[in-house]
């Protein structure tokens, strides 16, 4: 499995030949600008809720490669309005699809589209494939719900945002790492805007004081599990 950082909250996933391509928020975002999303040729796009800086790319990017918009129904529901092919899913569901399984999660954050309707409740997704499982936490607060996790699937790493304000920060991401057990964090929802601008060595620190990993990707660097 092979992940690659976007920018913002937008990941590729690589399971084997199958490309995932987690909230896309590429064009509107001028940190993301050397990235070409003509070039991604996704199978599949995972959209944890229906602010705009997390699917600002889907129309265009499920169009160019043809790819399944995997959410919720009414975000589901909403991209196929538009001829987009879809799997609608809700909280705690899981599906096995032709690269591995996928549940989504519960998040505490609220989901509307950029004209304001409505775009269902938040989530999250626990992905498991090529004997690895990766928790995506989506924007969300610090939550019980995320205790949860550990019960279902023993992570490899997990994408959790940092940058507070919208979601939580990098000490109830601390917290979060302890309720997921699982040590290795990519961080997310990080500097995009001025609201959540963080302190890239202090927030690494925190984490390394507790024994944990937290990576701060650069657009367009990856790592493989």
């Amino acid at each position: 499995m092979k992940i690659t950082f976007l920018g913002h909250a937008s990941f590729l996933i690589e399971i084997e030949e199958t490309k995932i391509i987690v909230d896309p928020f590429i064009t509107p975002n001028p940190l993301a600008e050397d990235i070409n999303i003509s070039a991604l040729n996704a199978d599949y796009i995972l959209v944890t809720h229906a602010h705009e800086d997390h699917i600002a790319d889907v129309e265009k990017i499920a169009k160019l490669s043809d790819a399944v918009v995997v959410s919720n129904f009414e975000i589901v529901s909403y991209f196929e309005k538009l001829g987009v092919s879809g799997h609608p899913m809700n909280h705690g569901g899981t599906w096995e699809f032709d690269f591995g399984k996928v549940t989504y999660t519960n998040a505490v954050h609220s989901s509307s589209f950029p004209d304001g309707s409505y775009g269902g409740n938040p989530g999250g997704f626990l992905i498991e494939g090529e004997h690895k499982v990766i928790y995506i936490a989506g924007d969300t607060a610090l939550t019980m719900d995320m205790k949860l996790i550990p019960l279902k699937a023993k992570l490899d790493v997990a994408i959790l945002p940092v940058g507070d304000n919208f979601t939580m920060g990098v000490d109830d991401a601390i917290i979060a790492s302890d309720f997921i057990e699982c040590s290795k964090i990519i961080g997310c929802h990080f500097d995009t805007f001025g609201y959540i601008e963080i302190d890239h060595e202090a927030a690494i620190k925190k984490f390394y004081d507790k024994d944990k990993d937290l990576m701060l990707l650069k657009i367009g660097e990856q790592i493989q599990l």
